[in-house]
């Protein structure tokens, strides 16, 4: 069957023709689609098992089957090929054949997370457009169906609300799972969607207020799964955990769920990443690889069933989202038996790995090397220019899986991208001379709490809202956990007083993510400024790293 036409969303902005041509030629870019790579690896593995989690096992043969149904039934729902679908599912096989039966047929899933709510659902439904939102029904005593009603009444184009939950527990206008996959015929499928069209959407971890979308085509996202999975030796007899939210781009293409796929491995999904949780699953699946943030590798590490716990099967533990102590990365392969894979990323594209086989100094005390021969990077000062080995800089990058634009956000790419496609990442980082980066920190208002990126400025505006506020700075906070904390200087208005808990409160009436709830609340009289005028954010930091060490 030919794939269908090339039908780029508007906003969408692609390589130049003679970058795709290149990406082409030297055979980064493969002309296939995402579902279609994963369909020909199952004819070789259908009775393989191919997904786990709590409820049972799916082979290859029943996740094809499956999402190719569900994929029919989307179609009877209404869904065309390029239209938008907000996807917020937990860790469990519905994610993964509701994302293929996405793939399958166009449909472009933008992954959200399940700490998302209100406040962040809502933005990402009027941006985007979407035609269909999928929830669970409730996932950690939260009830989305609730939520999504609220939702659904502010979001002219929402069509459809489809809910993973039995049919006698699904709201009226809404939709269970199971009705839609059984409402639709296999056969009267389309064609493949074309290799080069956008597969899905990831979120940034920006700093200037909300998220902005991603666009990842087939193209170029199987590439990445692809590498990744090479690089970390996937093969048939991996067995991959997903311990992050799969929503990320880490555990979704690093090789994560896609790449394992790909290669014929299996995947085994658990909704959480606790300690309690993770070695029981690990033990059991015989688990080979998983990828996790700091904070988590460091709650194995320090929990108390870590010493009882059979881990003997985990090979590699990659840990990315955020820099990686060494004193604690040092600790991994003789405490938990596992290599130390260090990942340096972004949704947006470059992939930085430690290799497995790379001396013990440079896993520990590293951030890794560009996955690809065709990463190109460049590390400049303030003016644009080079610096000279080994120091420190600004990372610029573009290659064959880094985006060449942000969905339908003129104005901030005109800020983050060069006039010769280079993408402006934020990281400061140096590179050593055996060409692995270290990440010295960012230069962009961003708090790095356990690998989720908050906008300080989504924050401040939120806090603005307060009656009791004049002025108020987010600036991160080190914490030896989680990397960083959310703390805010706040100016109140006269005689007003605000206190944490009631802030806290405050915000979370407001149905942001709970992650984004300040953690520290620091009143003052005044905010230090810079030479220009700004809110000098680097004396905040030092001030409250301080205020921590007295």
């Amino acid at each position: 069957m030919k794939p269908s036409e090339i039908n780029h969303p508007q906003g969408f902005i692609d390589w130049p023709a003679r970058r795709v041509q290149s990406f082409q030629r030297d055979g980064y870019w493969q002309g296939q689609s995402l579902f279609e790579a994963i369909a020909q690896t199952a004819t070789g593995h259908a009775d393989s098992v191919a997904v786990v989690d709590s409820e049972g096992t799916t082979t290859y043969a029943e996740l094809i089957d499956r999402s190719t149904q569900l994929a029919a039934g989307l179609t009877q729902c209404g869904f065309e090929p390029g239209d938008r679908i907000v996807t917020q599912l937990p860790n469990c096989t519905e994610f993964v054949t509701f994302t293929l039966a996405c793939l399958r047929i166009g449909l472009q899933p933008i992954m959200a997370l399940p700490a998302h709510r209100e406040h962040e659902l809502s933005f990402l439904l009027e941006f985007s457009k979407a035609r269909g939102l999928v929830i669970a029904d409730r996932f950690r005593d939260f009830d989305f169906q609730a939520m999504a009603q609220t939702l659904q009444s502010n979001a002219p184009d929402l069509q459809h609300v489809i809910v993973d939950a039995s049919v006698d527990r699904v709201f009226e206008n809404f939709i269970d799972l199971d009705t839609v996959s059984n409402a639709g015929e296999p056969a009267s499928l389309g064609p493949m969607p074309a290799s080069r069209s956008v597969a899905l959407f990831l979120l940034s971890g920006g700093t200037t207020g909300l998220p902005k979308l991603i666009p990842r085509t087939h193209d170029d996202y199987l590439y990445n799964a692809r590498t990744a999975a090479a690089l970390c030796n996937v093969t048939p007899a991996t067995r991959y955990l997903v311990a992050l939210p799969a929503g990320h781009n880490f555990p979704l293409a690093c090789p994560g769920i896609l790449g394992t796929l790909v290669a014929g491995g299996r995947v085994i999904m658990t909704p959480s990443p606790a300690p309690e949780n993770a070695f029981k699953v690990i033990a059991r699946e015989r688990v080979t690889i998983t990828a996790v943030v700091p904070a988590v590798a460091l709650q194995w590490l320090n929990a108390p069933a870590a010493a009882d716990a059979d881990l003997s099967s985990l090979e590699i533990l990659q840990v990315g989202g955020s820099v990686f102590p060494a004193e604690v990365a040092a600790r991994v392969k003789p405490e938990l038996g596992a290599t130390v894979q260090q990942a340096f990323g972004m949704a947006e594209g470059l992939i930085n790995f430690t290799r497995l086989d790379d001396p013990d100094e440079a896993i520990v005390h590293s951030q890794g090397r560009p996955m690809s021969p065709a990463d190109e990077i460049r590390i400049v000062d303030d003016q644009g220019n080079d610096v000279d080995d080994g120091e420190p800089g600004e990372l610029l990058t573009r290659g064959p899986y880094t985006l060449q634009g942000y969905f339908n956000a003129p104005e901030h790419n005109a800020r983050s991208f060069t006039a010769d496609g280079f993408y402006r990442s934020g990281d400061i980082v140096r590179m050593r001379s055996d060409g692995n980066l270290v990440v010295e920190g960012r230069d962009k208002d961003l708090i790095n709490r356990g690998g989720e990126k908050i906008s300080a400025e989504e924050i401040e505006n939120l806090i603005l809202s307060h009656p009791d506020v004049f002025n108020v700075a987010a600036v991160a906070m080190p914490d030896e956990t989680l990397g960083e904390r959310i703390c805010v200087y706040v100016i109140t208005n006269p005689s007003a007083t605000v206190e944490l808990d009631a802030l806290r409160d405050f915000l979370d009436a407001k149905g942001i993510a709970r992650f984004k709830l300040p953690e520290r609340l620091v009143v003052v009289d005044d905010l230090p400024q810079t030479n220009v005028g700004k809110i000098d954010k680097k004396s905040l930091r030092d001030d409250i790293a301080g205020r921590l060490n007295q």
